[in-house]
């Protein structure tokens, strides 16, 4: 039979009250009762019942992930990030997909789904609600949202600065000397806020650097995956005049426009630079390797842990919106070594 409490507080001659406090880690036992205690506990390999425990304290330690897609890498890299931080701090991370489903994305974010009732909080990346649906939830449990879709209403959110990196990126390019530079990622959707803010970067610093801003070098792709990248470097290489530059809005999309560009015989970075933008474990092993942004996701899932956290223990204080850093980090699509530049600070 299972070693209970009462077992161990017999065999250390302490009450079962002062057993719990040592397993809880409560600091009022005296510290030689303490190492009889734990003395005890590994003598009778005593092992806490998780579920009473947390029936106990009213939490189940379990922590959902809520994000669009887990077949894109960024995603997956998080998501392995933010089942790490919350496993330090002993809670459980269950994720789910919504595919960007709008009755999907409401329903975890109202609690309407059989298993809302599990979770203690959610960390959340929608890409099809609006701020409107978030005012709109009855749940009382805490929510940080990650991305860009949502800002600016009441919730505790994390997010990078897309417009800065975007434009770093660009401005990379054009410090370069590269003058024809074309964007991949563009979307006509205004759901798409990510897009919309990584393009409004990219004109930013091509209007900095007293260039024109050519719609016809601005490639709109349905997706962000790799066939949208090579088919959006198709039609930019079948112009009479192809860029001399891309910056594509993701890796997937700038891995299948490197692919294009050696298919066609252009020589990269030679014939044209290519950036992408995440800095997934595929552009380090390319042909060639991927300039790309890198945000800092170990600081993105370290600070929506910690505050979805801070928000279980009771923490009331106004809703933070923290902007996490992000570097440059070139490599052979641009340069001919591998190093970082303008990293950015993260600003809560």
């Amino acid at each position: 039979m299972a070693v209970t409490l009462r077992d161990v507080a017999a065999a250390a001659g302490v009450s079962i009250r002062t057993v719990s406090n040592v397993v809880n880690g409560f600091a009022k036992v005296a510290p030689e009762t303490r190492a009889r205690v734990e003395k005890v506990i590994a003598e009778l390999d005593y092992r806490p019942n998780a579920v009473a425990r947390s029936l106990r304290q009213g939490r189940s330690h379990l922590i959902a992930l809520v994000l669009p897609e887990l077949d894109v890498p960024y995603f997956a890299e998080l998501s392995r990030l933010v089942i790490e931080e919350a496993a330090a701090r002993g809670y459980t991370v269950l994720i789910d997909q919504t595919d960007g489903d709008p009755r999907r994305e409401r329903e975890m974010i109202m609690g309407g789904s059989k298993a809302s009732a599990l979770f203690d909080g959610t960390i959340f990346s929608p890409i099809a609600l609006g701020g409107a649906d978030l005012r709109r939830r009855r749940s009382s449990k805490p929510i940080v949202l990650l991305g860009e879709r949502i800002v600016g209403i009441g919730v505790d959110h994390v997010m990078i600065d897309n417009v800065a990196a975007a434009r770093a990126a660009t401005e990379h390019l054009l410090g370069l000397g590269r003058r024809r530079v074309a964007a991949i990622g563009d979307q006509d959707d205004p759901t798409r806020e990510t897009a919309r803010l990584r393009t409004e970067g990219y004109r930013l610093a091509l209007t900095e650097a007293g260039l024109p801003i050519d719609p016809d070098l601005i490639c709109q792709t349905e997706y962000f995956h790799r066939a949208d990248g090579a088919a959006a470097m198709q039609r930019l290489l079948a112009r009479p005049d192809p860029p001399d530059a891309v910056f594509c809005y993701n890796d997937l999309l700038a891995l299948g426009a490197l692919r294009v560009a050696h298919e066609h015989g252009f020589r990269v970075p030679d014939d044209i630079a290519v950036v992408g933008f995440d800095d997934i474990e595929d552009g380090r092993y390319s042909t060639p390797t991927l300039t790309t942004i890198s945000p800092d996701k170990a600081q993105i899932a370290r600070v929506a842990v910690e505050t979805l956290l801070r928000r279980l223990d009771g923490d009331d204080s106004p809703p933070v919106e923290y902007t996490a850093d992000f570097d440059l980090v070139l490599r052979e699509s641009t340069a001919s070594s591998t190093r970082r530049r303008r990293s950015r600070s993260g600003r809560p």
